[in-house]
């Protein structure tokens, strides 16, 4: 079978071993993930402004996709709150929520959102994932957490309240004060309190009565879906609906079609104005779904290919906006839940996404009388690894350059909208690499006493020579740092009369570029004009190749020594220190 084949979908690796022993452990961790993903779906599809059915839509087709073309055996793809949200707030710049446009506009974005993953994936652009440094997206994720808390109050408190952004929900809640719809509020609070109770109280309780340890396990799971269905019946022989309480109404019966005629209806001017919201939650949905799937990867010793999780991503937000969903992305929630209840291969993705079609064939009808309220706090119970404050102290301890480009995302997420801060969030994190690899570490070093070891000179005792001055070059040359190397070594010369060979040691430098080498020709040259040669020592194989394709070399006053060592003892050889 052709290698291309194989690398485009997986599954024709493992399929043809699997066995009773796979399908077992699969078909466990697909009942329990979807007793878990019914109530997230829906709640995840109303997050993003669109009819709750189209939850369960995110979570058939790309999930069978996924299955064919992931590497992954236990990643989870489907809605997930943080895509879900940014798919509102982004389709909701450009038209109407609630609207046809709106609709069309997210299934829009979703294939915009599948169409970049699969051609990043297709030219390997996994190195996207370092776009986003650590600190910057957790300030972005939790911002977003705070969003998302927002935007689901009015569900819970039953009042309408703006959540576009930290401000203009504060106005709105100052203008709704004492609006609260009592019955609403009572339901909400209840569902808050009874999903917060199954998930730290339950167990054990189970075990208390006596229930086996399997048993136990999948009662907690299944204690999300339970409430749900609890509320349900509650809300129809109570007939909340005719109280006031919003409920989700009628839920289309039957799997999802193709959505060519909404997706064909969209405007240029719409299409125009999603491309950047697209390119970055592409970004982000990849840089999200490589961290969750090589946690696990880890924890089972496997190893999955960021390329074809970039395309499998891909291919199933394509499916999703296709079949008429948002876009989706990769769960750690769900992941953690295949994981734990023993998925051996992504087969238990297509068994899930059966279950679900099931559900949508024969079980959507009930949905009628489900309280929005209650699939409010759903989202609120699943934003726990979203919400991470004590990354800022952490942060703040290690490096304040990190911190501010973390807060500054925080602040922009939050004060403005999840695009801008993103957005943001990425020319911090470039900028702040590119200030910090224009100034390079550079140390003075000298020889550590009875070996052959250079060490920076302010932190250990080394020995030194007055006549020769060796720098460490601690970061790749490049046009943002080379100006930094010339004025450093211009200062060091300045306050060493006595130098007369100045070696580069180039253990760090992996690599020199045009500008760099540029850079280096007027060192060298104004360090002839002032009789002190210019030497360099242990440059790298691939650096001393791309210098050998220039003339430098054949200029160079100095020489290449293959150790720093070597090229200390030949110039003190050749120059003793009292010449």
């Amino acid at each position: 079978m052709p290698p291309r084949l194989l690398d485009w979908f997986p599954i024709l690796r493992w399929s043809g071993s699997y066995g009773r022993q796979h399908a077992a452990g699969d078909a466990t961790a697909a009942a329990v993930v979807t007793l878990l993903l019914i109530p997230q779906s829906l709640a995840y599809a109303l997050l993003a402004g669109m009819p709750a059915v189209t939850g369960l839509y995110a979570s058939m087709l790309p999930l069978v996709i996924y299955a064919l073309m992931g590497s992954s055996p236990v990643l989870a793809a489907g809605p997930a709150a943080l895509r879900s949200i940014m798919s509102l707030a982004a389709v909701g710049g450009v038209v109407a929520t609630g609207s046809a446009d709106f609709i069309a506009a997210s299934l829009l974005l979703a294939v915009l959102v599948g169409a970049m993953l699969l051609v990043m994936g297709l030219l390997r652009m996994g190195f996207i994932a370092g776009f986003l440094s650590a600190p910057v997206l957790s300030g972005f994720v939790t911002a977003s957490g705070l969003l998302i808390v927002m935007s689901q109050l009015p569900h819970l408190l039953g009042t309408p309240l703006r959540s576009e952004n930290l401000w203009v929900f504060v106005q709105s809640l100052w203008w709704q004060r004492g609006e609260m719809h009592g019955l609403t509020g009572a339901v909400g609070l209840a569902a808050l309190l009874g999903l917060w109770a199954s998930r730290h109280f339950l167990q054990r309780l189970l075990r208390r009565l006596g229930l086996p340890q399997g048993a136990a396990d999948l009662l907690v799971k299944a204690a999300p879906l339970l409430i749900l269905v609890g509320f349900i019946a509650i809300a129809q022989t109570r007939d909340w609906a005719n109280q006031g309480v919003a409920v989700v109404g009628t839920v289309p019966q039957g799997l999802p079609g193709l959505a060519l005629g909404s997706l064909l209806g969209a405007s240029a001017s719409t299409l125009q104005a999603l491309l950047l919201p697209a390119l970055l939650i592409a970004m982000l949905t990849f840089v999200e779904q490589i961290s969750i799937a090589q946690t696990f990867a880890a924890r089972r010793r496997e190893r999955v290919d960021s390329d074809a999780e970039m395309r499998a991503m891909g291919a199933a937000n394509l499916a999703a906006g296709l079949t008429g969903a948002h876009a989706v992305g990769a769960s750690f929630s769900r992941s953690a839940v295949l994981h734990d209840a023993g998925a051996r291969t992504p087969a238990a993705g297509l068994l899930t996404a059966v279950l679900l079609g099931i559900t949508a064939l024969f079980f959507t009808p009930w949905l009628h009388h489900l309280p929005l309220a209650v699939l409010a706090a759903t989202i609120l119970m699943a934003l726990g690894s979203l919400l991470d404050f004590g990354s800022f102290g952490r942060t703040w301890r290690y490096s304040r350059a990190d911190f501010a480009a973390q807060a500054l995302t925080f602040a922009v997420t939050l004060l403005v909208d999840l695009v801008s801060g993103l957005m943001v969030g990425v020319i911090a994190s470039l900028a702040l690499h590119i200030w910090r690899s224009s100034r390079p570490h550079i140390a003075v070093v000298g020889n550590v006493p009875g070996t052959e070891h250079y060490r920076n000179v302010l932190r250990h005792e080394v020995l030194t020579h007055p006549h020769i001055l060796g720098l460490r070059v601690d970061e790749s040359l490049f046009f943002a740092n080379a100006r930094y190397l010339e004025d450093r070594i211009g200062a060091e010369l300045a306050s060493r009369p006595d130098v007369r060979h100045v070696v580069l040691q180039c253990t760090a430098v992996n690599e020199i570029d045009a500008s760099a080498l540029e850079s280096l020709r007027s060192i060298h040259q104004r360090l002839q004009e002032t009789g002190v040669q210019l030497h360099l020592s242990e440059v790298k194989g691939p650096v001393m190749d791309r210098l050998k394709r220039s003339d430098f070399l054949e200029q160079l006053s100095g020489r290449v020594f293959l150790t720093h060592h070597q090229a200390v003892q030949s110039l003190l050889e050749e120059t003793p220190p009292h010449a």
